[in-house]
């Protein structure tokens, strides 16, 4: 699912101590010629709040179980992300369709400044102090997969470190 990404590490969700937040439930409606078929599509993040995070989506014909099945969707699409103490390494952009999303770190103290489901994929993360702006499409699918877009973009300095082949120190010398 993630392939374009470098340097994701993918997580097996045994031993994860995991909670799961429910983005948003939207009712479909299926036109047939005997009439009407609704149903429910819901999209939920699951994560261990310590740089461990997943999304999915489930559709059935009832809430609960559209939700049963996001939650088993997102369980096995857990990546690890890396965190800077309790926000995040650098600022990045992510952008999924027409929803873009900022993402900024912030100092301690700050808090997550974000929305919806912004703030549901970056709670979940673990990230507790961010800044966040999100822009063009509203719609909680797209806005879920744009976070994570500028998420798996994330590289902390022994990443670059090692993809560079210097060692830390001249890393943050320049």
């Amino acid at each position: 699912m993630y392939q374009k990404y470098k340097n994701i590490e993918q997580v097996k969700p045994g031993g994860l101590e995991l909670k799961d937040r429910l983005v948003g439930v939207q009712r479909v409606t299926k036109v047939t010629k005997g009439g009407r078929a609704f149903g429910f599509s819901a999209i939920v993040v699951v994560g261990n709040e310590d740089g461990v995070v997943g999304h999915g989506m489930g559709k059935s014909k009832d809430v609960a179980s559209a939700i049963a099945k996001a939650i088993e969707d997102a369980k096995k699409n857990l990546v690890r992300i890396p965190l800077n103490k309790r926000t995040l390494p650098h600022e990045q952009k992510g952008k999924f369709g027409g929803a873009k999303v900022n993402l900024l770190p912030a100092a301690p103290g700050t808090g997550v400044i974000a929305g919806g489901a912004v703030r549901a994929v970056l709670e979940s993360v673990g990230v507790h102090d961010v800044l966040s702006k999100s822009q063009g499409s509203s719609n909680p699918h797209n806005v879920v997969k744009a976070t994570f877009d500028a998420l798996l973009q994330m590289r902390n300095a022994q990443t670059i470190a090692k993809q560079r082949g210097i060692s830390l120190e001249k890393v943050f010398k320049g």
